[in-house]
């Protein structure tokens, strides 16, 4: 054990013990607060966690609902030193709750952010589940840019785990956020997104639909691309899908619907083609 360490733990130790003597539940949580993050400093994180959890404990009892999830946030990122990302749901979603019963929908929101970013990697069902809390906190409080903002996330990480009929509904959500907040750029674009899903779904009727929809909502490039995409469906024309799939427009969206493009199931044509002819056709 260093120096600083021992140093660390001798301050927590010091703080645990003047907490009997603490003039209420709130200068108690304090003093646990500090202990913690002086385990947290020492690398005591099993004794850290233990302390922030005594702090949250004096806190609620004060009806500090705010401090309470920010002491709830201190242990998440305990979480992530560790490496111990399971144990982030509860906590997270601990903490948001705190925070909307304080009044406080903005640091709610950035709370289930935060976890989402922490555990998208590893774990993209659990940053889902977070994503969509966060944007039903904000569209309580009327906040539509953000909440296009988290829908937008809501939306890739569906595509990213193959919920398709999930991601669809998503994606009209998103298209109708954009279009409250007069998002118009970035229509198209959803429009394109949520016909290749629909086309993976091998669902040709409702992509028409879409582009029939909202069309006019996309740019002359976007409105190219998907009319010879759906008159490639329309004509059973493989070559032309696999043209239209693997053109630079899309091939520069967004990554998880690139990736979904190579996955669109080709119209059956007089010649069969794999799905290895988009790649072809795109070097």
């Amino acid at each position: 054990m260093s120096t600083l360490d021992a140093k660390k733990i001798e301050e927590a130790e010091a703080l645990i013990g003047q907490t009997d003597s603490a003039a209420n539940e709130y200068a108690k949580a304090g003093m646990y607060f500090k202990a913690a993050t002086a385990y947290r400093v020492a690398k005591s994180f099993d004794k850290s966690k233990d302390c922030f959890l005594k702090a949250i404990d004096c806190y609620e009892n004060n009806k500090s609902w705010f401090h309470a999830a920010k002491s709830y946030e201190q242990i998440i990122l305990l979480a992530k030193e560790t490496d111990k990302l399971s144990e982030v749901e509860d906590y997270a979603n601990r903490a948001c709750c705190l925070y909307q019963q304080h009044g406080s929908p903005e640091a709610a929101a950035a709370a289930m952010d935060k976890a989402a970013k922490m555990t998208e990697s590893k774990h993209p069902d659990l940053a889902l589940g977070f994503y969509k809390r966060a944007l039903a906190v904000v569209l309580i409080g009327d906040s539509t840019h953000q909440a296009s903002e988290f829908a937008s996330k809501v939306s890739r990480i569906l595509v990213r785990l193959k919920k398709y009929e999930e991601a669809t509904k998503a994606l009209k959500k998103e298209i109708s956020l954009n279009l409250q907040t007069k998002s118009y750029g970035q229509v198209g674009r959803l429009v394109v997104a949520l016909i290749l899903v629909q086309l993976t779904l091998e669902d040709y009727v409702d992509a028409k639909k879409t582009f029939k929809k909202w069309g006019n909502r996309c740019d002359p490039q976007e409105v190219n691309t998907l009319q010879n995409l759906l008159k490639a469906f329309d004509d059973e024309d493989p070559e032309l899908a696999t043209k239209m799939l693997a053109s630079p427009f899309i091939r520069h969206m967004d990554v998880e619907y690139a990736l979904l493009s190579k996955d669109v199931p080709l119209p059956q044509g007089n010649r069969q083609m794999t799905k290895n002819g988009i790649d072809n056709a795109a070097n």
